[in-house]
């Protein structure tokens, strides 16, 4: 019998961490987010060194809030998004909790920096191939083919990890680069990917109004294609004037797209303008690629963080507590007033990390410690709420 399919009989428990794939994931990655932050400020902002040895501090920062917290988002979201795509239910007990197993013993090992990097290597590579084959399973079942497109990202994001190591242990010249830049931008395709699926459903459904929101097959179109382009030229080719001319019409293209999805109902709900802030961030960093070139002013850390975090942290905490609060039998349109808490002060921390280092650069470390200090805030309030709702079996008494 294949691991995937070992299942614990359900089991009428307090306890139900491991009975769907977003549950650990979203805990786990609330408090990945927080200690591996915390670590990255006593040694950005207070000089607190972690053996790397071979590896520059902020690879190792960047390394771990691709494949340890963002990734730990998406698995838990596609392992439950997939169960109601297709029908079939994804990994849970003993096979999720091996799965979990393995993302958090090479957290744990990459905690050390990089005195176990071999240890750190087997358990992430064998946890990217796992949970690409979980998510193969159900789809291959059902003969779902139009799933290969965001699954495959997901094979992906294996590959570029594997590349990581293979230069950090001295076999892949350009590893370290391609894993570091090629998983982030894998990640926002992904994210992108499953907004163009989720937001205009979302929003439809989340502004307590009748409204139809537009989507284009052409700006579907020419989104991947320019997207595909620019993270082709920014991972490989390393040209700052040839992504302009790729970021200018993606810029335009994200904020067409962006129109078609506004309605003023967003605004009223902290879940929705998180997910469409997200977006509204996303585009913004195109439009900096565009500029960079003519400007001292846009480095590309500014540009980065302005996708990480701004958009990346704002579209995490946004779509976990959303899916946190459906899938365990409540109301995704009342959250805790505590969430919108959570959302702005990772707001506040994107403004003080992208825009306030460029308006007042002489006060550069201050903004940052700030946005760290936000962000750990941020999710802290965020694990503080859901750490219940994750942990115990659904309020309406069903599986899930």
């Amino acid at each position: 019998m294949s691991l995937l399919n070992i299942q614990d009989p359900p089991k009428n428990t307090p306890f139900s961490l491991f009975v769907l794939g977003f549950r650990p994931f979203f805990l786990a990655a609330g408090i990945f987010s927080i200690v591996s932050m915390a670590m990255w400020m006593t040694n950005y902002s207070f000089g607190l060194s972690i053996p790397l040895e071979g590896l520059a501090n902020f690879h190792w920062h960047a390394h771990e809030m691709i494949y340890g917290f963002t990734l730990a988002i998406i698995s838990g979201f596609l392992l439950t998004a997939i169960k109601n795509w297709t029908g079939v239910q994804t990994i849970q007990y003993r096979p999720l909790m091996l799965l979990f197993t393995l993302w958090a013993g090479a957290r744990i090992a990459l905690l050390f920096g990089t005195q176990f990097i071999v240890v750190a290597a087997i358990f992430d590579l064998i946890f990217n191939l796992f949970l690409f084959l979980a998510m193969l399973q159900p789809i291959l079942r059902v003969k779902q083919w139009k799933q290969f497109g965001i699954i495959s990202k997901v094979l992906l994001l294996g590959i570029f990890n594997a590349f990581f190591y293979l230069g950090m242990l001295g076999y892949l010249d350009s590893g370290v680069h391609w894993g570091i830049y090629g998983g982030l931008f894998l990640l926002i395709a992904v994210i992108m990917n499953m907004g163009r699926r989720v937001m205009p459903f979302f929003i439809e459904r989340g502004v307590g109004y009748h409204c139809q929101l537009k989507n284009s097959a052409f700006l579907d179109t020419s989104s991947l294609v320019l997207f595909l382009a620019l993270s082709i030229v920014e991972v490989f080719i390393i040209d700052s004037h040839i992504s302009s001319y790729l970021a200018a019409p993606l810029f335009i293209v994200s904020a067409i797209r962006l129109y078609n999805w506004h309605t003023k109902g967003i605004w009223k709900s902290s879940l929705l303008w998180g997910l469409y802030g997200s977006f509204i961030f996303m585009a913004i960093a195109f439009l900096l690629f565009a500029i960079s070139p003519y400007t001292s002013m846009i480095s590309r850390s500014i540009i980065y963080h302005t996708l990480t975090v701004g958009g990346i942290s704002l579209i995490t905490v946004s779509m976990m507590s959303r899916v946190t609060l459906g899938h365990t039998g409540r109301s995704v349109t009342a959250p805790s007033s505590l969430i919108s808490v959570a959302q702005w002060l990772l707001l506040l921390g994107a403004i003080t990390r992208v825009v306030l280092p460029v308006a007042l650069p002489g006060l550069y470390s201050s903004w940052i410690l700030t946005s760290q200090l936000l962000w750990i805030a941020g999710f802290g309030v965020f694990t503080w709420v859901n750490y219940p709702f994750l942990t115990k079996p659904r309020i309406d008494g069903a599986e899930g």
